[in-house]
């Protein structure tokens, strides 16, 4: 494989064979490209991602403080990786490229910053002695195992830098490359608390290729499920977002949850869409060009904002409630149960780790897979 930079000439190296000393003078945080991304060290392209640019980084830190009162069940955050490949129209995190001179859109699927010194940046952070092993999320905001992970290998690493250091963790993932670490996880868990989420808003084939093109495919991600469970872990699962006139209808929603429930789900979080300013452009583009009799609807729904109203996250938790008992999943959906800000970039029900090593439970009864955590 042949590589093309813009920052270097480095031709003819293989991906897998890449490596950076973070101690190199010419390495140090600071360095500016003309998109301004800091602490740039190259720019590179590859065929096996076609039009895409992946631009590797030197972080300053990894660990991101969450502040208390925004609510949400960890203190922490990671994030490997800045934009995504999976390449989702209705994305929240699309506005934070703008932060690097990148627009929210094309971008944001195709210019992804890697920060490939995660690792040992990590490992500064949990080894200072003010750090008190708060639960640590990875996947808030963009996906740790989009597919480039297959070839960066940050998460083995970040993995074994958090059970090391005692602190309990969780991932939440739409990315099948979490297969690979099933191992890593599971020995991890018999060490400290650790919980796995998978998002999987859409059981349509075709309505996902198109509004997901990157992502893995809906069996795919079942699968994954499955495994994940199989693995002894928990596995919560987004059903999010729930897409009005695409996705609500009781035949999506029951063909959902029944094969969420079959796989083996330990819970599920049902929410609406929300377009903040980034991914309401982007999305409402999509809409034309593939939905246009949505279009009046849409700008109806959203007309005061990114969130939907009272009255259809009323109507839609009145829809899902059934649909949730029927599948063992109990009564309670997140659907306008909770403020909307308290829940972009949270986890769903059911992945969160427990106080106690998960793999050290044991497999669960059916009765108690199915049932919120």
């Amino acid at each position: 494989m042949t590589w093309r930079s813009n920052t270097c000439s480095t031709v003819g190296m293989r991906w897998s064979g890449q490596s950076v000393d973070a101690t190199a003078e010419f390495a140090l945080p600071g360095l500016q490209s003309p998109g301004r991304i800091p602490g740039l060290l190259r720019s590179v392209t590859t065929p096996e991602f076609a039009g895409m640019r992946f631009h590797e980084v030197l972080a300053k830190s990894l660990l991101n403080a969450v502040p208390a009162s925004s609510g949400m069940p960890f203190g922490w955050t990671i994030n490997t990786f800045r934009g995504c490949s999976h390449a989702c129209t209705y994305c929240f995190a699309r506005a934070t490229h703008t932060y690097l001179d990148l627009d929210a859109g094309a971008d944001f699927d195709r210019e992804v910053v890697v920060k490939t010194n995660a690792v040992e940046v990590l490992r500064r952070g949990l080894g200072r002695a003010s750090w008190r092993r708060e639960h640590v999320a990875l996947g808030t905001n963009t996906d740790p195992y989009q597919r480039a992970e297959g070839r960066y290998r940050l998460m083995p690493g970040v993995i074994t830098a958090l059970a090391d250091s005692g602190t309990p963790f969780s991932v939440l993932t739409k990315g099948t490359v979490l297969r690979r670490d099933l191992g890593q996880l599971s020995e991890a868990a018999c060490r400290v608390p650790v919980g796995v989420g998978v998002s999987l808003a859409v059981h349509d084939d075709a309505l996902q290729r198109s509004l997901e093109p990157g992502t893995p495919s809906v069996r795919a991600r079942l699968d994954l499920i499955r495994a994940v469970r199989d693995a002894g872990l928990p596995c919560g699962v987004f059903l999010a977002p729930v897409l009005p006139g695409l996705t609500d209808s009781v035949e999506h929603l029951d063909r959902a949850l029944g094969s969420l429930a079959q796989e083996g789900a330990t819970g599920v979080t049902v929410l609406p869409l929300h377009l903040r300013p980034g991914a309401r452009e982007w999305f409402l583009a999509w809409l034309e060009r593939e939905q246009p009799a949505q279009v009046p609807r849409y700008r109806d729904l959203y007309r005061r904002g990114a969130y939907v109203g009272a009255d259809y996250r009323d109507w839609l938790t009145v829809r899902v409630t059934p649909l949730l008992d029927r599948h063992g999943f109990g009564t309670r959906t997140d659907a306008g149960l909770r403020a909307p800000a308290d829940v972009e970039g949270s986890f769903p029900a059911g992945s969160l780790p427990t106080r106690e090593p998960v793999s050290a439970l044991g497999p669960r009864p059916a009765s108690e897979q199915l049932s919120l955590l």
